[in-house]
């Protein structure tokens, strides 16, 4: 029998993955955060080294914030910088040389404009991909009582994937928007899509979401609980 393809939408590797347990669907919790991961100038710029077109996923971010901050929920960004090339980690700088640009301060790690981030929103710097990896992020959750992350941004097999598995593995509703993640390969994108969908989180259209966020009473915040 043939090799299923490896891909988000192959229903043969579904079907698989399913018999062995996967796949499970959890659902949305009581109260969400929008994580909005690393959508700054080194990978949302074409001609940088890391960066690719991500325009579909930045006006599906834009959706996103706008239901999201109508409705109170809280939003957290993401961005990668170093103060020095010391501060990178000796096997990491080896290992993913492009890091070295990601200076503090410069236009690669500055967030897209377009996103219009609120001084009530956080911009958190992570050393790693997952969010979660040296940053007070968890803390901030628990003290807002957040018990659902929607994840979104770049990129899809390397920080999205990992902030998936940091959110699953604090017992997280962890909820992707298929249109609102990216990735500079496509197959990657694809492959990493099913594996998120399988183990981490469960990969669903924006236009669930966008029903799901707008459905919550903006007086629905942190003095509700």
């Amino acid at each position: 029998m043939p090799e299923s393809a490896h891909r988000y939408g192959d229903p043969d590797l579904r079907r698989r993955y399913e018999a062995a347990g996967f796949l499970g669907r959890v659902g949305f919790g009581e109260r969400a955060a929008l994580l909005v991961i690393d959508m700054a100038g080194a990978w949302t710029e074409p001609r940088e080294q890391l960066g690719s077109n991500l325009d579909g996923v930045l006006r599906s971010i834009l959706a996103l914030l706008t239901v999201a901050r109508a409705s109170q929920t809280p939003v957290y960004f993401t961005t990668m910088a170093y103060d020095s090339p010391e501060a990178i980690g000796t096997v990491v700088s080896r290992k993913l040389t492009n890091l070295h640009q990601m200076i503090t301060g410069s236009d690669r790690v500055q967030l897209v404009p377009a996103l219009k981030r609120r001084p009530e929103e956080p911009l958190l710097v992570k050393p790693r991909a997952s969010a979660f990896f040296g940053t007070p992020l968890l803390e901030i959750l628990k003290q807002e009582r957040v018990d659902t992350v929607v994840v979104t941004g770049c990129s899809t097999s390397g920080c999205i994937r990992a902030t998936c598995e940091s959110a699953f593995d604090n017992d997280l509703h962890v909820i992707v928007p298929l249109e609102a993640v990216g990735d500079r390969s496509p197959t990657a994108h694809e492959a990493n899509l099913f594996d998120i969908d399988a183990r981490y989180a469960d990969v669903v259209p924006l236009e669930e979401v966008l029903r799901w966020l707008s459905a919550i009473k903006p007086s629905a915040g942190a003095d509700a609980f």
